[in-house]
């Protein structure tokens, strides 16, 4: 079993929860202060750590526990390209696994820093979605 901090459409209630397949809910988390996060197309988060210098925010988000099968075999391959596997800091200084934006990806076009609306939900809820 793998602990995964997610962000986006697989949370509850969201569009990608069922890929989960009932993986039990830890609750809700956050990262540590660390992250820049960012709106791709208003399509999905994704999170990266912050440039050095630049100012570092919370990430608000789920913890799940995952079996290694569910998380190969449902979650990854529903990722978009943008995205990849990592291992990020919680604000309690455990690690988990996480989905994060790939380098670069946050200078494309249609890519907006959102890290200080509160989380993805906020976000969306801001734009009126």
């Amino acid at each position: 079993m793998v602990r995964m901090f997610l962000n986006g459409g697989a949370m509850r209630g969201g569009p990608l929860h069922h890929l989960l397949k009932g993986a039990p809910l830890l609750g809700s988390a956050r990262s540590a202060p660390r992250y820049r996060f960012y709106s791709v197309r208003d399509e999905f988060p994704g999170m990266r750590l912050a440039a050095d210098g630049a100012t570092g925010h919370h990430v608000e988000g789920e913890l799940y526990e995952l079996s290694e099968e569910v998380l190969r075999d449902s979650l990854l391959p529903a990722e978009p390209p943008e995205l990849e596997l990592g291992v990020i800091e919680l604000e309690d200084g455990g690690a988990s696994f996480a989905m994060v934006l790939r380098p670069g990806v946050e200078r494309a076009p249609g890519v907006v820093d959102i890290s200080g609306t509160g989380g993805w939900r906020d976000h969306l809820a801001r734009r009126g979605r």
